[in-house]
């Protein structure tokens, strides 16, 4: 307000000597000062106002904050895990058993008791299982030597913004689709550019065949599988040139079924390659929206493993 005083003063003092004395002058001065302390008024009141409200903000972030206050003097994420309570989520995860279906060139999974209720007072069981066993990830190591194995992926890699490229109306069509740039193309026309950094799923609905073996390798009577896969177009756009950190699919491989009956594993190779890692046998991407959800992807730090089962979910908002 003060501030405000002195440039009405400034003003006044520009004036000369007869033209401040002249009575019709005066009148003016006294009409400009009382707008001048009118629009002082009405701007106190709106920075009342506004002081109000920030209050009322402060209490409601005090209630359920978003924002950390760099003042407080224990700082806390708690609140952040209020808002993901509140939100679905959605386990992208198969429960994994002998008997599931995995790449035919693995053993199916022995589990023993090693210590029973009856006799030991507790349950312990042994798992003899491959690591890339049920829903599971792919570390680099497991096509590349040298390459990253599961304990050394960070584990900033392991919760991302999900990327869900949904062609599963052209996999009911055609069994052996592969997902090219005109479907990357069709997502960023709706929701902009793959965001850096994302993990990219990508829905088939050919989990829905799960828990049965010969409905997921979809053989002919030539012993040919068809059930749809990766491009090489595809993989260099998101992860050259969109940069995404990994990416998952519901089917056994990366590749699509007629290339893997070849022993063709381009798709798989190039992505750990790349030394990034990969999610297979994904469940439940039919609940989860194209865009805007985090995806969450734990494993075991199994040291110097090249794959191992995976917990994965992801918050929906």
């Amino acid at each position: 307000m003060r501030s405000a005083i002195m440039r009405m003063a400034a003003v006044l003092n520009y004036w000369p000597d007869d033209y401040r004395k002249s009575f019709w002058h005066i009148q003016i001065s006294l009409i400009l000062v009382a707008v001048l302390l009118l629009l002082l008024f009405l701007s106190a009141g709106t920075n009342a106002s506004s002081d109000l409200h920030a209050g009322q903000m402060t209490g409601d972030l005090d209630n359920n904050s978003s924002i950390e206050d760099p003042s407080i003097e224990n700082p806390s994420l708690w609140h952040v895990l209020e808002i993901l309570k509140s939100k679905d989520w959605v386990d992208l995860t198969h429960s994994f058993r002998p008997g599931i279906p995995h790449w035919e060139g693995f053993d199916d999974e022995v589990v023993q008791t090693a210590f029973n209720y009856s006799t030991s007072g507790f349950m312990a069981q042994r798992f003899c299982i491959v690591g890339q066993w049920g829903t599971h990830v792919d570390a680099p190591a497991h096509f590349h030597q040298g390459k990253r194995t599961v304990d050394q992926i960070d584990v900033k890699e392991m919760v991302l913004p999900l990327v869900v490229l949904d062609i599963h109306q052209k996999v009911m069509e055609n069994p052996d689709y592969e997902v090219n740039m005109d479907d990357v193309n069709a997502w960023e026309s709706k929701y902009g550019r793959i965001p850096e950094g994302s993990f990219v799923a990508l829905r088939t609905d050919w989990s829905k065949r799960w828990p049965n073996q010969t409905a997921m390798l979809n053989r002919d009577r030539n012993g040919t599988m068809h059930y749809p896969g990766w491009s090489l177009e595809v993989m260099q756009c998101l992860y050259e040139d969109r940069k995404i950190i990994a990416s998952g699919h519901e089917t056994t491989d990366t590749d699509p079924g007629f290339q893997t009956t070849k022993d063709n594993y381009t798709m798989e190779s190039y992505i750990l390659g790349r030394d990034n890692f990969q999610i297979e046998l994904l469940a439940n991407l039919d609940r989860v929206p194209e865009y805007g959800a985090i995806i969450v992807v734990a494993f075991p730090k199994a040291e110097g493993g090249s794959g191992f089962p995976a917990r994965v979910f992801a918050f929906i908002p």
